[in-house]
């Protein structure tokens, strides 16, 4: 029996290594980050790849950095066939990638060399691509890099946001993986470089850059409240407070309005101005320090007052 170490985290790496442990594979150790305290009780929780190794009863390690931990020394002396990450978010030193007898391989949920980094699904959607997929390569000292092996493509919906693509793609990475390591241990699988040129990098998010500016077009904010759906929300300033967008919709309708003033304004709708004149319509939003709501609620509400021609947004 093939024997692995998996190295994983979040909800898109579970279900890869559950199909793994309910397969011919013998997992020898899960790999995931410590337990994080979560919640406004600051409840201290495992990591949904650890929830599901505890399930199966699988020795889990938790360092918080790899490189030069007990737990790296721990992966070399078990010696596995295999290495898997799926979005275990750190750098494998090198002796922990020689540590694997066949092959150290990564899920990556992108179509690479596009994407390489740590938030490929929120970039996809934030360019506007119309499709997107998962590579799975092999692994080396360089920051998704290695060789691709096989690749799977998915489309982007309109309706997709990260919430639903990262579902969407770990299921797809499950598949293509279950469908892959037969032919790459059978060594049936040529490995093939990535195109240097072609290379594209998807930095994770920063605190900060959530906000949607007056620069941006309608269809530019769509992606983007989309892109950070449902964690951790794009935001606007109204009156300088905060104010988070779950749903809009960029429309073809035309606007000399400035971006950000008010050009549609009824008790069930408010569309805003934007860059490209261009009226986008705001359909849920999250004023700071309340719920999430229907735009009928806010203008109802914290919007009552509003008129149509007035500024909403700021910079």
């Amino acid at each position: 029996m093939t024997s692995i170490v998996f190295m994983g985290t979040p909800e898109f790496s579970a279900p890869i290594l559950e199909s793994l442990l309910t397969n011919d594979y013998q997992v020898l150790a899960v790999v995931t980050q410590p337990d994080r305290p979560v919640g406004r009780k600051h409840v201290l929780t495992p990591s949904p790849v650890k929830k599901v190794a505890v399930a199966h009863q699988v020795p889990v390690l938790q360092p918080e950095k790899l490189s030069g931990s007990p737990e790296a020394d721990q992966v070399v002396a078990l010696a596995p066939d295999l290495i898997v990450t799926a979005a275990f978010g750190q750098f494998l030193p090198k002796k922990v990638l020689a540590a694997a007898k066949i092959a150290a391989i990564n899920v990556h949920a992108s179509l690479l060399p596009k994407y390489r980094g740590g938030a490929p699904i929120q970039y996809a959607l934030l360019n506007g691509e119309t499709e997107t997929g998962v590579t799975i390569m092999n692994m080396v000292m360089k920051m998704d890099a290695g060789d691709i092996l096989r690749q799977a493509k998915l489309p982007i919906t309109a309706a997709d946001d990260n919430g639903t693509l990262f579902a969407k793609l770990s299921q797809v990475g499950e598949k293509l993986l279950l469908a892959t390591l037969p032919d790459l241990l059978a060594g049936k699988i040529t490995p093939q470089p990535q195109d240097e040129s072609q290379v594209t990098f998807s930095p994770t998010i920063k605190p900060g850059e959530e906000q949607v500016t007056l620069d941006m077009s309608a269809k530019a904010i769509d992606f983007k409240v989309r892109a950070l759906r449902p964690q951790p929300g794009a935001f606007v300033k109204i009156a300088g407070q905060r104010t988070k967008l779950w749903q809009v919709q960029p429309s073809a309708e035309s606007t000399n309005l400035a971006a950000g003033h008010v050009a549609v304004l009824s008790k069930h709708q408010l569309g805003v101005a934007t860059a490209d004149h261009k009226v986008l319509y705001i359909d849920e939003i999250q004023p700071a320090g309340k719920a999430k709501m229907t735009i009928t609620a806010y203008l109802n509400g914290q919007g009552h007052g509003l008129k149509e021609g007035q500024p909403l947004i700021e910079d």
